[in-house]
């Protein structure tokens, strides 16, 4: 029988390799226009919503793609189908300016690579593993909306508070 420290440890394991499969997925996205932009201007802040077939999204990320050469991208967590957008530090919005948009929305397997990770003696998984377990990763939503070529989605910030709602459907 498993203990409620040992459920707890467990729930806390899953948050933990959730939040880096979400980081590792991050990683993955568009980085264009990432670094340091002291100077550029003043970003503004961009939230709202993701449905997919009519229901929240429950889980993925959503990355805004400056259309403009010397723009910056931004991303967001999608969490039951809110997201807040980031470009350099948690929240702080985007540039304004045109953006091509794009989301992605996986179930990972972290069984594999929490078994490889225990056999390491409870070590970080590698980028390798890692990319293993997004590969065969479950899509949640149709693939045209994981690139910003493909997903149709647009969004123009302007200089005030955004809120942008994204419906996709199959």
């Amino acid at each position: 029988m498993i203990s409620e420290s040992q459920q707890m440890g467990t729930s806390e394991e899953r948050r933990r390799w959730f939040a880096i499969a979400v980081l590792f997925a991050a990683g993955l996205s568009p980085l264009s226009g990432c670094g340091d932009d002291e100077g550029i201007g003043q970003r503004y802040s961009v939230s709202g919503t993701v449905t997919y077939n009519g229901k929240p999204l429950e889980k993925g990320t959503i990355n805004f793609q400056a259309v403009a050469t010397d723009g910056r991208s931004a991303s967001g967590e999608i969490q039951d189908g809110a997201y807040r957008i980031t470009t350099q530090s948690p929240g702080d919005g985007a540039l304004p300016g045109k953006y091509r948009v794009s989301v992605t929305a996986k179930e990972v397997d972290m069984a594999k690579v929490e078994a490889t990770s225990k056999k390491q003696g409870g070590t970080m998984p590698s980028k390798k593993e890692l990319g293993r377990a997004f590969q065969q990763a479950k899509r949640l939503i149709p693939a045209k909306y994981e690139s910003p070529a493909t997903s149709g989605l647009e969004a123009e910030v302007k200089e005030e508070s955004n809120t942008f709602e994204f419906t996709l459907t199959d």
